[in-house]
C-alpha cells in the first residue's frame, strides 16, 4: 500500500463516518444555533483536535492501552459517560427555562435571542474534552489506522497525516452545518419567535441525544 492509496482509502472510510449523526453533530448544531457561527468553529476546532490527539495517540501505541486495560478503558468511559450526561442536561435545563421564559411573555416578539456567553475558548474547550473523553474515538483509531499504515513509512508521522485528512473532512461537514445554520438566521431576519422555537427545539433535542448516549457509553461493555 503506497502513502496515496492508503489516504484516499482511509479518506472514503472516514468521509461516511463524519456524516453520520453523533454526538460531534448534535454539539457543534446546538451551538451554532445557540451562540453563532463563531462559537461553532470554534466548537468544531476543539473536536477536531481532540480528534487529532486520539489519532497521534493511536499511532504512538498509547491509546492501545485501552484494549490492553480494562480498568484504564472503563474510567474514561465512565468520564466520558459522565460529561456527555452533564452538558446534555444543561441543555435540556437551557430548553426549559427558555420554554418559560416565552410563555411568561405577552407576545412571541418580545423574546429577544440570548446573549452569546462564554469565550470562544471555552467552547473550543467544551468541543475538545468531548472528544477526548470519549474511548471510542481512539478505539476507532486503534482499529483503522494499522489498516492504512504503509509498512515503510514511520507510523507516527503517517498516523498524524490520516488524523488531519480525517479532520479536513470534519471540519467541511461542519462548515456546511454552520453555514446552513447562518443562512437560515439571515432568512429569519426581524422575527424573533421562529429563532427562539429552533433553539429550545435544538436544546431539547441535542440534551437528549447527548443524555442518551452518555449513558449508554457509560454501560457499554
Amino acid at each position: 500500500m503506497t502513502i496515496t492509496s492508503a489516504v484516499v482509502s482511509f479518506a472514503l472510510v472516514a468521509g461516511v463516518l463524519t456524516i453520520i449523526p453523533g454526538v460531534d453533530t448534535a454539539l457543534v448544531l446546538r451551538v451554532a444555533v445557540a451562540r453563532g457561527r463563531g462559537h461553532a468553529y470554534a466548537t468544531a476546532a476543539g473536536i477536531c483536535t481532540g480528534a487529532l490527539v486520539w489519532g497521534a495517540a493511536a499511532a504512538a501505541g498509547v491509546s492501545a492501552l485501552l484494549l490492553a486495560s480494562t480498568t484504564a478503558y472503563a474510567v474514561m468511559r465512565v468520564a466520558g459517560g459522565i460529561y456527555l450526561v452533564v452538558i446534555g442536561a444543561l441543555m435540556l435545563r437551557d430548553a426549559w427555562r427558555s420554554r418559560r421564559t416565552a410563555t411568561a411573555e405577552p407576545t412571541p416578539a418580545a423574546v429577544p435571542p440570548p446573549p452569546a456567553t462564554g469565550s470562544a475558548w471555552r467552547a473550543f474547550g467544551t468541543g475538545a474534552l468531548t472528544n477526548l473523553l470519549n474511548p471510542k474515538v481512539g478505539l476507532f483509531y486503534v482499529a483503522m489506522l494499522p489498516q492504512f499504515l504503509p509498512d515503510d513509512v514511520a507510523a507516527l508521522p503517517m498516523g498524524l497525516l490520516l488524523a488531519l485528512v480525517h479532520d479536513l473532512e470534519a471540519m467541511i461537514w461542519f462548515a456546511l452545518l454552520i453555514g446552513g445554520i447562518d443562512l437560515a438566521r439571515r432568512w429569519w431576519n426581524g422575527d424573533t419567535a421562529t429563532p427562539a422555537r429552533l433553539r429550545r427545539l435544538t436544546d431539547a433535542l441535542a440534551g437528549t441525544l447527548l443524555i442518551s448516549l452518555g449513558l449508554r457509553l457509560t454501560t457499554d461493555r
